[in-house]
């Protein structure tokens, strides 16, 4: 939970385990989790007649025609990080019978504090609060997390807990290395849901550097606010976590019997530090108000349209381990989890897939995929952060080695600059931060808009749990093309092959002035030269 340098965390460290990982034999003794933990079962609380739910049913689409199509949902976009704050908070506030929060990450820093408090605050008005974190950036706030499971209408559970409870990030992880294969699994998802009225999911944590208060770097990031049946359906998905073996409540995983009046005192000293409020702008870059003054207002602005859940089970990694590459065809399997959907859905198009992720993978699964567009002059465009953007390097070396295939397969491929994006007015008040990619959205054919946390690499496909949503929209499709262009356009090399194919060009346009350059940006020979021997040591399903 603590975060020293904005980062994506979707993985371990790779140069930690390739560094530590031979020192686990010697080590003797390693920690492993208690026995066993009593798991109370519980299911999502059906929206009943809650503030939130008077909204949602005053938005409600038209009635689906009688021919049997299924009744439709809403969605907001959420582009602008303090308008997702904003939306966060505003649903908490205004929650009155359930809450229910699945994270990958919460810091510790300002927003986090404030999300924990409005989470203490809600409970204090009785409603019923669950929160799942994962456990892999929890270390050093243990004490944080008991303190909120210690107040009363609060259950906070940890998924796939690494059997060391103390020390730092880096302690933890060199003496849980003796179970790497389980721990190596991380959940991925990104959850909210109030009085089972409205959800929020996208690519975003919980952490200063999603709502763009970072003070050295800050996120891109897209979530969306959605309201209708589809709120159930994220339920489902909630309770299947909640209630697997592999979410511990926190209580269980405890050094021994705890003093619930202290960890109470030492939480609310803690929140307490957290500013009061926060500072929103009257209107994000599509032009709308807050979340919270329209709630506010009893009317939200929506697009309804049609959408499927898609979502990984809580054991993937268990389930299937070394998953085989799927048939390059229009269906997915039967069960299909988050990725085999979306790669689905980009095999359906006809005419356009535009990507954006913050890391893009594509394997030999990914290149024919990308080869069976070329064939069908279906047209491609990639969005992803360039060397100097990302925040895993080696996870850009292992997409760097597919960027001339894609390239001679007519992929169009831009790499954001965290320079040029942070000077960009279209992407965000970056101030003196340096912007990064950490989207994740498809729009198929300016209809079908994927939107979730699955990152385009091994890591989502094979070991992490993700969930995402497939809006049939193509209003929703209009939104994010406002939303991506400019920032190709501006923020971004656009990159192309030379010299026969055999080389590779950067273009920048800033003001209206084009520059051309023939070394990659943000990369010199000594990071090109660590990353090539570090490529040689990890798989590539590992990245």
């Amino acid at each position: 939970m603590h975060t020293p340098h904005p980062r994506s965390r979707s993985r371990l460290p790779a140069l930690a385990v390739i560094v530590l990982l031979w020192l686990v034999t010697a080590l003797g003794g390693c920690a492993s989790l208690p026995a066993g933990a009593h798991r109370p079962l519980s299911q999502a609380i059906e929206a009943g007649d809650s503030t939130l739910a008077r909204i949602a049913r005053h938005n409600t689409a038209p009635r689906p025609d009688p021919t049997g199509q299924p009744a439709l949902s809403g969605f907001r976009l959420l582009p602008n990080g303090d308008h997702a704050l904003d939306a966060r908070l505003a649903l908490v506030q205004r929650a009155e019978r359930s809450l229910d929060a699945q994270y990958y990450l919460i810091s510790a820093d300002d927003s986090g504090l404030q999300f924990l408090r409005a989470l203490r605050d809600a409970a204090a008005r009785g409603v019923r609060v669950r929160l799942l974190v994962d456990d892999l950036y929890t270390a050093g706030e243990q004490a944080l997390l008991a303190g909120l499971a210690a107040h009363p209408n609060v259950e906070l559970r940890l998924y796939n807990p690494l059997p060391v409870r103390g020390g730092g990030f880096a302690t933890r992880l060199l003496l849980s290395l003796h179970e790497f294969e389980r721990i190596n699994q991380r959940m991925h998802n990104k959850l909210l849901i109030a009085d089972g009225a409205f959800a929020l999911a996208g690519g975003r944590n919980i952490g200063d550097e999603y709502f763009m208060r970072g003070a050295s770097a800050n996120f891109i990031d897209l979530d969306v606010l959605a309201s209708g049946p589809v709120v159930a359906e994220l339920a489902a998905v909630f309770d299947r976590y909640w209630n697997h073996p592999r979410a511990w409540p926190v209580q269980a995983l405890a050094d021994g019997p705890q003093d619930p009046d202290a960890l109470r005192e030492a939480f609310e000293r803690q929140v307490d530090t957290a500013a009061a409020g926060i500072h929103v702008s009257p209107r994000d870059v599509l032009g709308r108000s807050s979340v919270s003054t329209q709630l506010a207002a009893g009317q939200l602005d929506q697009h309804f349209a049609a959408v499927r859940v898609v979502a990984d089970a809580p054991d993937k990694a268990a389930q299937a381990p070394a998953l085989p590459p799927a048939p390059v065809t229009p269906e997915a399997r039967p069960g299909a989890g988050a990725m085999d959907s979306l790669l689905s859905l980009m095999r359906s198009a006809r005419s356009e897939v535009v990507i954006t992720s913050p890391y893009f993978v594509p394997g030999a699964r990914g290149i024919a995929l990308l080869q069976q567009a070329a064939d069908h002059g279906i047209q491609v465009r990639l969005v992803t952060n360039s060397i100097a953007a990302t925040d895993e390097p080696l996870v850009h070396w292992g997409y760097a080695r597919y960027r001339p295939a894609m390239l001679k397969l007519g992929v169009d491929i831009h790499e954001l600059s965290p320079q040029l994006a942070a000077r960009s007015n279209s992407l965000g008040p970056f101030g003196s931060s340096a912007a990064r990619l950490h989207a994740k959205v498809a729009v198929v054919d300016r209809r079908f808009v994927a939107i979730g946390s699955v990152n385009m690499d091994g890591r989502s496909a094979r070991l992490n749990t993700e969930m995402g949503l497939v809006i049939d929209s193509p209003a929703l499709a209009a939104d994010i093309a406002r939303l991506m262009h400019p920032g190709t356009a501006a923020g971004s090399y656009q990159l192309r092959l030379v010299d026969g194919g055999e080389r590779i060009e950067w273009l920048a346009s800033e003001g209206g002035r084009q520059q051309v350059l023939a070394q990659e940006p943000g990369s010199g020979w000594v990071t090109r030269l660590k990353l090539s021997l570090l490529s040689l040591l990890i798989a590539e399903e590992m990245l």
